[in-house]
C-alpha cells in the first residue's frame, strides 16, 4: 500500500535536518505500530520518500511524503495512528492513497514556494527587486560550480508586512532536477544576510 502523506514542519523542528527528519518518521510509524514496508537485498531501507529535501533552519506547512506499507490499512486507521505517535513539530494535515505505478515525487516535481520573512528592515527592497527581476542573469556559485539563478526564479511577490511589522517576500523558485533554485541565494543576491530572515516553504508544485 502506498501513502501519501502532506506535513507541516514547525519550529520545534525547525533545525532538524534531513536525515534526522527521515529517521524521525520512520520512529514515528514504528511506534504507531504501522506495518513499514523496506527495500530489498542486503542493507533493506523502509520506503519512505520526501519530495524534496528541506534545508536546516527552514519550516514548512506543505511538504509532500510516500510511505509503502506492507499490508493494507484504512485510511482513517493511519491517520489515527500517526496523530497518537507524532512528535512535537509535525502535523500532518492530508492522507490518501496513490496507484503503486505512479512515478516519484522527485520526477513530477517542479517548483517550490517560499514565505521569506526579514527580522531586519531592508532599504530600498523594491528597487532590488526591480534589478533582479529585469536582469538577464545573476551569475551565482554553488559548490564551486557557477550557475545562473536568474532563470531558476519564476515568480516573486511582496505582500503586505505581517502582524509583527515586518518585511516579507513570497517567492516561486524552479525546484526540477538539475534546475533548483533555492531561497537563501535570492536573500544574498538582495544583499541581506539569511541569518537575519525566516524562511517557510508553504507550498511544492508538481506536474499535472
Amino acid at each position: 500500500m502506498r501513502i501519501r502523506l502532506i506535513f507541516s514542519k514547525l519550529e520545534p523542528m525547525r533545525y532538524t535536518g534531513h536525515l534526522d527528519l527521515f529517521r524521525t518518521w520512520e520512529r514515528t510509524l514504528r511506534r504507531g505500530r504501522l506495518p513499514l514496508a523496506y527495500s530489498q537485498g542486503f542493507n533493506p531501507r523502509p520506503r519512505i520518500n520526501l519530495a524534496s529535501a528541506l534545508p536546516l533552519g527552514f519550516t514548512s506547512q506543505g511538504e509532500v511524503m510516500d510511505i509503502w506499507l506492507e499490508e493494507d490499512r484504512p485510511l482513517d486507521e493511519i491517520e489515527a495512528a500517526l496523530e497518537e505517535a507524532l512528535p512535537p513539530g509535525l502535523v500532518v494535515s492530508k492522507i490518501e492513497e496513490i496507484v503503486p505505478g505512479e512515478p516519484s515525487l522527485q520526477s513530477q516535481l517542479t517548483s517550490a514556494e517560499y514565505n521569506i520573512t526579514f527580522l531586519e528592515a531592508v532599504p530600498v527592497l523594491d528597487v532590488r527587486l526591480e534589478e533582479i527581476l529585469a536582469a538577464r542573469s545573476l551569475p551565482r556559485e554553488r559548490r564551486g560550480k557557477p550557475y545562473d539563478l536568474r532563470p531558476l526564479i519564476e515568480a516573486v511577490q511582496h505582500p503586505a508586512d505581517d502582524n509583527d511589522g515586518r518585511c516579507r517576500l513570497v517567492v516561486q523558485l524552479a525546484a526540477r532536477e538539475g534546475a533548483t533554485g533555492r531561497p537563501e541565494e535570492l536573500i544574498l543576491t538582495l544583499g541581506v544576510n539569511p541569518t537575519s530572515t525566516r524562511i517557510t516553504r508553504t507550498r511544492l508544485l508538481f506536474q499535472e
